[in-house]
Formats: C-alpha cells, structure tokens, sequence
C-alpha cells in the first residue's frame, strides 16, 4: 500500500496556511464566532435580513461575513452580532499556552434558567 506524503496539523488552520500567530489567532476567533452567529440565525428561524435588521447591520454585509469574509468584520462587532441574536450566549474567549502556535480556543456558553439570578 502507497503511503502519501503529508505534514501533521499545528491545530490552527490558519497557521498551517502560513499566517503570523497573532493573525491565525484573530482569525480563529471571528471564525469561531461567525459559526456561532450563523447557529443563532438558524436555530431561531431568522432570514437574512431579520437577522440583519437584529444586527444593526445590512443582509449583503451579513451574507458576506457568514460566507466567510472575515476583514469587514472585526471581533467585537461579530460579538455585538452574537449579543443581539442570543443574548443568553457568552463567548468566552481561552488563550491556551501552546507555546510558539498562538492557539485560541474559544467556548460559547448557554446560560440556563433565570439571568440575571434571583437573589
């Protein structure tokens, strides 16, 4: 059996494609967050221009950056975008110490019951 060449991942796409750490970095987050906004407008139904409109922003704009054009967008806005869509969602961003590959792992967590808790 032929064995084919190939290069073992570093974890980050986007350093495997050759960008800075710090940029890979950047741009695993906004891609993280953009696959969450995207799972909000689905899960609650929205069209394009609902989801838009809930953004503050416009459905060519939002069509765009969920296709995955990530410069017209930067992480706080995409933030923003994922607080008016699931305002009981709270992206909590973990640098993890892999040294030399600027790793970025980012959870987006649901919150259950009453928010703010009763007292």
């Amino acid at each position: 059996m032929k064995v084919t060449p190939h290069e073992h991942s570093s974890g980050n796409i986007f350093a495997d494609m050759g960008f800075t750490a710090p940029e890979a970095s950047d741009l695993t987050v906004k891609s993280k967050l953009i696959m969450t906004v995207d799972d909000s407008i689905r899960e609650r139904g929205l069209t394009k221009q609902e989801a838009a409109q809930l953004c503050g922003t416009d459905q060519p704009t939002l069509s765009k950056v969920l296709r995955g054009r990530m410069e017209s967008v930067t992480i706080d806005k995409l933030a923003a975008w994922l607080n008016a869509l699931a305002p009981r969602s709270y992206p909590a961003l973990l640098q993890c110490g892999l040294p030399g590959r600027g790793a970025t792992r980012i959870e987006v967590m649901r919150a259950t019951g009453c928010w703010p808790r009763p007292t």
